[in-house]
């Protein structure tokens, strides 16, 4: 029964009014830095009143200019870029390992680890080679193994000089977005750039941050690495464009933010195979109608155009959300407060019992007696004997010093 009994019971909020400095300081202070927190994080700052847009639609056009000069060759943009689309990822090419007039056939392999001295020194192994397939048969003029492919073979270690006119290139980059939750469409070229400033502006982050073209020893600069390095192993560079918009403002204050990075940088610290290079071929005929080709070796700084962002806008329901989330929050400073008035000031015991009180039903006072208890109270208190008295709430008692 008794369990029945406490199943069946209502528990009520009970104002208990505590005239303490110590806990009035700590209380205020707490709601104080609640409300500076919404104020001015969560409103202000992550402007938590807006409904956002984060899948961002984006298209990017490149195009390269500049005329380079490469063993004793003038190099245009036909030349250097790769692939020639203008796409978001394209290759300035730095560094050229060529090996002109290569023919199908039969050669030596250029490979240390392919030595030999006899033709048994070249069976039993693994067939292909990476520049062709074993023959089984050792050439005696290079004591190397004999593989049928593209003849010569290339050899890669040559050493070779950079083309370092590419410091001067320069990058257009032409990027549109659209927002699509908010219909909003914008791109990096503004109303007022005009095609005379265009021809002259290059992209500086203090004096021409909004200008769309890019000299590439600048991107390299900014993205913290050394030209002459990076042009002479390779490696990949990202140009990031960051969208931030806040369409509660003018459209004319959704503007890109450029940033610069080395996106292999693990690559570089890599002694195996660092920075980045590639291989391609050009194919010739002759007139017999045999081909040949010039294979060629690249290094180069690959770009990768990255675009992303949000966009943010009023709206209602995050507001009101944002708003109980922080009325509510407001009162964690009186559990704050509650855990030390109960635990750790002085005089816990008291405020103890006059915060939690057990009334049954069968207990309580008729309403003489309860008038006859009001009138014995008011008389002690008036006689000095102790400082509780009730607030003029409801159920509300203050308690003093």
């Amino acid at each position: 029964m008794t369990c029945i009994a406490d199943f069946f019971t209502y528990e009520t909020t009970k104002s208990v009014v505590v005239k303490s400095w110590t806990i009035g300081v700590i209380n205020r202070a707490v709601q104080l830095l609640i409300i500076t927190y919404f104020i001015g994080w969560v409103f202000i700052h992550e402007k938590a009143y807006q409904i956002r847009d984060t899948a961002i639609e984006s298209s990017v056009v490149t195009k390269v200019k500049g005329l380079g000069k490469y063993s004793n060759r003038v190099m245009d943009v036909a030349d250097y870029v790769t692939p020639p689309q203008g796409s978001s990822v394209f290759v300035i090419l730095t560094k050229l390992i060529m090996t002109e007039n290569q023919v199908q056939g039969f050669c030596p392999e250029t490979e240390a680890k392919y030595s030999c001295k006899n033709d048994s020194q070249c069976k039993g192994r693994s067939p292909n080679t990476g520049n062709g397939y074993l023959t089984g048969h050792c050439s005696p003029t290079f004591r190397t193994c004999e593989i049928q492919g593209w003849c010569p073979t290339e050899i890669d270690t040559v050493k070779v000089p950079i083309m370092y006119e590419a410091e001067n290139f320069t990058i257009f980059i032409k990027n549109s977005i659209r927002f699509p939750l908010f219909n909003f469409e914008k791109g990096n070229l503004f109303s007022n750039l005009t095609s005379d400033h265009l021809k002259k502006c290059l992209y500086d982050p203090a004096t021409s941050p909004y200008c769309p073209i890019f000299r590439v020893g600048d991107v390299v600069r900014l993205a913290g690495q050394n030209f002459t390095k990076l042009a002479d192993q390779g490696g990949v560079i990202g140009i990031k464009i960051g969208w931030g918009c806040d369409l509660d403002r003018s459209w004319d204050y959704c503007v890109p933010e450029y940033t610069f990075t080395r996106l292999d940088s693990i690559s570089e610290k890599n002694n195996v195979s660092p920075g980045y290079n590639f291989r391609y071929a050009k194919y010739y005929k002759h007139d017999n109608g045999s081909e040949y080709r010039t294979l060629l070796k690249a290094f180069g700084i690959r770009i990768d155009v990255l675009v992303y962002g949000n966009a943010g806008k009023f709206n209602i329901i995050p507001t009101l959300i944002n708003c109980v989330a922080a009325f509510t929050s407001v009162g964690v400073g009186t559990v704050l407060c509650d855990i030390i008035l109960l635990n750790f000031l002085k005089g816990a015991d008291q405020y103890k019992a006059k915060k939690f009180e057990e009334v049954s039903e069968v207990n309580l006072p008729s309403a003489r007696s309860a008038s006859t208890e009001m009138f014995k109270s008011t008389q002690t208190l008036a006689g000095g004997r102790t400082d509780e008295k009730q607030s003029t709430d409801s159920g509300a008692f203050s308690i003093g010093h």
